[in-house]
């Protein structure tokens, strides 16, 4: 009993495993001999997988009828149901004429439905906002509840997908809203615009039955345990926050879009709601048991109400998959963060350290400068040398010296006699290095002794052993330092997280190609802004916290 338990349970497992690979098929045969019009299957599928509903916004002509035709294929023993509405159709013509043989005999309504809506797997409903109250009122009791009351009793609606269509949308104040609210993927469906394949569509036989192999077919019972699974998938709070900041930046868009009405872009509590089961079926047939970020990108598909708004999500959406989708953002931001916090540090370390005039010094022809109580260096035979500190990161102050020069040796008594107004050339060593190189100081407008670098750019300078930092200056500093560190390292942390979140993803059965690419492109990007600043930061934060050594010469590197 135990072992087929045991057993039960790998095969359980085993499909679940096959599922993904097993949907990619039926998407294939779906969209096969069918031009520019795959993502339109695929949602409509996804609709269908998670019992939802889909309004189709297109020009007559564009096979959308076609699709949901199509459609039909994908279940087994499944029955489809389509209709043109017109201002004169009836509830008889949609749900069944009533059976005369009830009246007569029973004195009851009772409604014939084999071969309608009530009694269809799949429904397809043309024009569907020309149709009269009875019939959308019906129609609003069988989506929401997914059942038909005939006559006395309720019976349950098999309709596992409602297709409807139209080339506009209801009209405002018509008591419509109720029921397009109810649909919850609206997809635009354009004509045909490659160049390729409106050649292709002209000249290739048509396609009437897809070739959709039995083995692939959904059948009825695995469809209802599918559906009893699908709700217990997770929403994981990072997801949740991610959804919640796109919910804001729809509402925000809305606001400041010009000469736009923020009500195009209402999104009710129900629509949200029903959204993310369809987030949950999107997991779960990309063989997931949670939702993921790239599960986000079909709200795209869910949340527009007319054109106009239609353009605004799609912007909003880009700008989302670039910015928010992988905590992009978030990831540059710290760079950003830890930019400032470095500088503000130099700024510190300059405003503390930095020999500066005195004012009786800056008020002469020609400043003094007292290196009295400097400790003295040597440098191969060249004695009686100061050490000059640094304060901030350069390339290097001496084209001899490649790379960040963290001091600089002088002669003394060169320092006393020779440091003069202007620019002044003098000669000394580069960190560690033994060869003299030739180095240009000079005082600043606000008498700051400063050297050049090869790029000549004023490096600040401070007189080890005069202007030496001391331990509660070293300690907060070296704190500082230490959360911008950190930072970086949230930032590396956010951007490998983000690439095997995306790799873990792909490939995504229904996510639009384009915001794919937008989010992978955008990633992309952030990696290398990363990396860019990543080399450069480290190195300064490095410098800053080993800068006491600086001043005793006790640095190594």
């Amino acid at each position: 009993m135990r072992e087929c338990h045991l057993s039960q349970n790998l095969a359980t497992v085993s499909r679940r495993a096959l599922l993904p690979e097993r949907i990619s098929q039926l998407i294939d045969a779906l969209s096969s001999g069918v031009y520019e019009r795959e993502h339109t299957i695929k949602m409509c599928l996804l609709a269908a997988l998670a019992g939802e509903s889909v309004f189709l916004l297109g020009p007559p002509g564009i096979a959308k009828s076609f699709i949901a035709k199509r459609l039909i294929d994908a279940f087994e023993n499944s029955q489809f149901f389509e209709y043109l509405m017109t201002r004169f159709s009836t509830p008889e013509e949609v749900f069944g004429p009533l059976s005369i043989q009830a009246l007569k005999d029973e004195g009851k309504y009772v409604r014939l439905t084999e071969g309608y809506l009530p009694n269809a797997d799949v429904v397809f409903l043309d024009e569907i906002w020309k149709a009269g109250p009875a019939i959308l009122n019906t129609l609003l009791t069988v989506v929401n509840e997914r059942t038909f009351r005939n006559g006395e009793h309720v019976y349950p609606v098999p309709m596992r997908l409602l297709v409807t269509a139209s080339n506009e949308l209801p009209e405002p104040d018509s008591g419509l809203d109720a029921l397009y609210d109810r649909m919850l993927l609206r997809v635009f469906v354009n004509r045909i615009q490659e160049k390729k394949n409106f050649k292709l569509m002209l000249t290739e036989p048509s396609q009437d039955e897809t070739s959709v192999p039995d083995k692939i077919k959904i059948g009825h019972e695995e469809y209802q345990q599918w559906q009893s699974i699908i709700p217990s998938l997770s929403l994981p709070d990072a997801i949740f926050d991610k959804l919640y900041t796109l919910k804001q930046r729809l509402e925000q868009a809305g606001e400041d879009s010009p000469n736009f009405n923020p009500a195009e872009l209402y999104v009710s509590d129900r629509r949200w709601k029903k959204a993310v089961r369809l987030l949950k079926a999107a997991a779960f047939f990309n063989g997931r048991d949670e939702v993921g970020p790239l599960d986000l990108l079909l709200l795209e598909d869910c949340l527009w109400h007319s054109p106009e708004s239609r353009d605004v999500v799609q912007d909003v959406m880009r700008r989302f998959a670039a910015e928010i989708l992988f905590d992009q953002q978030e990831a540059l931001a710290l760079i950003d963060d830890v930019k400032v916090a470095l500088r503000d540090i130099e700024q510190s370390t300059v405003e503390a350290l930095a020999y500066q005039q005195d004012s009786a010094s800056s008020s002469l022809r020609k400043p003094t400068i007292d290196i009295s109580k400097a400790p003295r260096f040597s440098v191969n035979q060249s004695r009686d040398l100061v050490r000059c500190v640094l304060l901030t990161a350069n390339p290097s102050v001496s084209e001899q010296e490649k790379g960040d020069s963290r001091w600089i040796y002088l002669d003394a008594a060169d320092v006393e006699k020779k440091l003069k107004p202007g620019s002044t050339d003098l000669y000394g060593y580069v960190n560690k290095n033994t060869h003299l190189c030739r180095l240009t100081l000079e005082w600043d407008a606000q008498g700051m002794l400063v050297v050049k670098d090869i790029a000549n750019r004023a490096v600040p300078v401070a007189l080890a052993g005069v202007n030496n930092p001391d331990a509660e200056q070293l300690d907060t500093w070296h704190a500082q330092t230490d959360q911008a560190l950190e930072q970086l390292n949230q930032a590396q942390f956010l951007i490998r997280r983000a690439r095997s979140q995306l790799n873990a993803g792909l490939p995504h059965l229904f996510a639009q190609p384009e915001l794919l690419e937008v989010a992978s492109a955008s990633l992309v990007d952030a990696e290398r802004d990363v990396k860019a600043h990543m080399a450069t930061l480290e190195q300064q934060a490095r410098r800053l916290r080993r800068l006491d050594t600086f001043f005793t010469g006790a640095d190594d590197a």
